[in-house]
């Protein structure tokens, strides 16, 4: 797979020769074509069509964040694996197996985010025992149990919410808020929730744009118009494990500081400059962590294995194969 690349200036993005060159305060800096396959911009950049269509030749997606660090949108180059046939056989899938799909998918959620609080509770953690128990039984038998995209909604949300109320067994002090604010994030914490979410969405897109699938037709949530929504679906099962984990490796070892590396305002916070350095390095470095595949018995990455769990859900779409989303626990 290839590369991602962050801009976190202001600056200029042009085509120079046959290379990406991003200008700022007067000087280049080039980006190589051949290992790159997505750009994050996470500042105010400036480009052409020049460019556009140079990236587009190169099949390279181009990620545009605003001011709060939210995801704005993409720059998708032509679909170069569309498929007819996929397209068709995922909308009969959407009709007749919605239920199946968004189950497994909050199934998914439940199981990371339980194997999550197990290396906390294992670690001396006890007062969220209960939150485990509760997400073992009483979760699981609620979605065991939902007849409709409805119900099985419902009980995402209260997965959530359950994991939430661990914060306060897991994260220092003063980290912990009372709820999830997400446009503009109130504090330290939702700031880096919703950036972290953000990136890891926007990764998401770029998997799904080299496979077959259709990004509009999703199963857990609703498909829409203005986002990749089926996107939003494959990257749910992965935030407990890669953007979560990201937060409480950074907040208890002390790697970021409310004072030095967010900004703050009467009705929002957000992650500064040299913040956004710092959560940005920790999360690749957990993307590009690799785990012995228990299935392929080979050592995959974390962003490999979303790759996969597209892979799963087209082989689903196309040859009627099981589709489990990646469990931290199995490997796989």
């Amino acid at each position: 797979m290839g590369k991602t690349k962050y801009i976190n200036s202001m600056g200029e993005l042009t085509r120079k020769d046959n290379s990406i060159c991003f200008r700022k305060n007067g000087k280049n800096v080039y980006i190589p074509v051949e290992n790159t396959n997505e750009i994050f911009c996470l500042n105010e950049v400036s480009l052409n069509s020049k460019l556009l269509d140079f990236l587009s030749k190169a099949n390279i997606v181009v990620h545009f964040f605003n001011y709060y660090g939210g995801y704005s949108g993409t720059f998708y180059p032509k679909e170069y694996l569309v498929s007819g046939k996929v397209t068709i056989n995922q909308v009969k899938k959407f009709e007749n197996n919605r239920e199946y799909i968004a189950k497994q998918i909050v199934n998914g959620i439940r199981e990371n985010i339980i194997e999550t609080l197990m290396h906390y509770y294992k670690h001396g953690k006890s007062e969220i025992k209960p939150i485990l128990t509760h997400l073992k039984k009483d979760s699981k038998t609620r979605l065991e149990k939902a007849t409709d995209i409805k119900e099985i909604l419902a009980v995402e949300g209260d997965i959530w919410q359950t994991f939430y109320s661990s914060f306060k067994y897991i994260l220092r002090e003063e980290f912990v808020f009372n709820k999830r604010v997400k446009r503009p994030p109130d504090n330290p914490l939702n700031a880096m929730i919703s950036f972290g979410n953000s990136i890891l969405y926007a990764k998401t897109v770029t998997v799904i744009y080299n496979t077959h699938l259709n990004q509009s037709i999703s199963f857990l949530h609703e498909p829409s118009q203005g986002r990749f929504s089926l996107s939003l679906d494959l990257s749910e099962v992965f935030k407990p494990i890669i953007v979560y984990k990201t937060i409480f490796d950074l907040v208890n070892n002390r790697k970021i500081n409310i004072s030095k590396h967010f900004e703050k305002s009467v009705n929002y916070c957000l992650l500064n400059d040299e913040g956004k350095k710092i959560f940005i390095d920790a999360l690749e470095k957990r993307l590009e962590s690799v785990k012995e595949h228990t299935k392929l018995k080979r050592k995959v990455s974390m962003k490999t294995c979303i790759k996969l769990d597209g892979y799963k859900l087209l082989k689903f779409v196309m040859e009627d194969k099981e589709f489990k989303p990646y469990s931290l626990k199995e490997g796989m």
